[in-house]
């Protein structure tokens, strides 16, 4: 769930945030005092603590009782919810960061593909008709994209699945918005799910997962380019 951003403990945690991901604070260093750090982003100290729970929990710090609080490694130590507050922040990306994030749902995708054809065929041709209705821009198929590959996480019948995809939800959404402006990837996007209809039609899940690894793997060489020619 995202949190409400005028309140003032998600600023204070948008703010630290930014300082970690543009190194004013990096990993090893230890924050201010609680009452200096207090003062010089404006809160309260029952405010400050608020945040540096949340930061703490997601895995950007580490509290130590009695001892100054150490900023971690979020490479290594957070969890999933980094990555939506990396997006929420502003930050840019680091387009090798974005490889490696699709190098991810490569490896993913075509698992959940294929139980979902293998279990729930019927699910995903009715999921990958609605293509029909799609308005040719990048909106719309950003979005479309994303409730698919959600919904074929769902039909695969493994609930982690979908909790991780959820993980990337607001990641996902930012980069398909830039990816789908090219012709080129609409067209693919479309032609793999009249390709996953047919394969889901006939109950042949191996070809479905070897259909998802291709085009994971060529959507990811769509990125590349996009980042070249820029």
């Amino acid at each position: 769930m995202t949190r409400p951003a005028n309140k003032p403990a998600a600023v204070a945690e948008q703010t630290l945030i930014r300082n970690f991901l543009d190194g004013t604070y990096r990993p090893g260093d230890h924050l201010p005092a609680e009452r200096r750090l207090a003062v010089a982003l404006g809160l309260t100290r029952p405010t400050l603590r608020e945040a540096l729970q949340r930061l703490d929990r997601d895995g950007w710090i580490t509290i130590r009782q009695g001892k100054p609080t150490v900023v971690n490694d979020f490479w290594r130590h957070g969890g999933l919810n980094v990555l939506n507050a990396m997006v929420n922040s502003g930050a840019d990306l680091n387009p090798d960061f974005v490889t490696q994030l699709l190098e991810v749902r490569r490896t993913l995708a075509p698992a959940y593909v294929a139980d979902a054809v293998r279990l729930n065929g019927e699910g995903v041709v009715q999921a990958c008709a609605a293509r029909a209705e799609l308005s040719d821009d990048a909106e719309a198929y950003c979005d479309y994209d994303w409730h698919t590959h959600h919904r074929l996480a769902v039909l695969s019948n493994n609930i982690v699945y979908p909790l991780i995809l959820n993980g990337f939800k607001s990641l996902y959404l930012q980069l398909g918005a830039a990816y789908f402006t090219l012709d080129q990837t609409r067209g693919a996007s479309a032609a793999f799910y009249g390709e996953l209809e047919h394969l889901a039609r006939n109950g042949d899940s191996q070809a479905a997962a070897d259909l998802a690894e291709n085009v994971m793997a060529a959507s990811i060489q769509y990125w590349k380019h996009m980042i070249e020619t820029q």
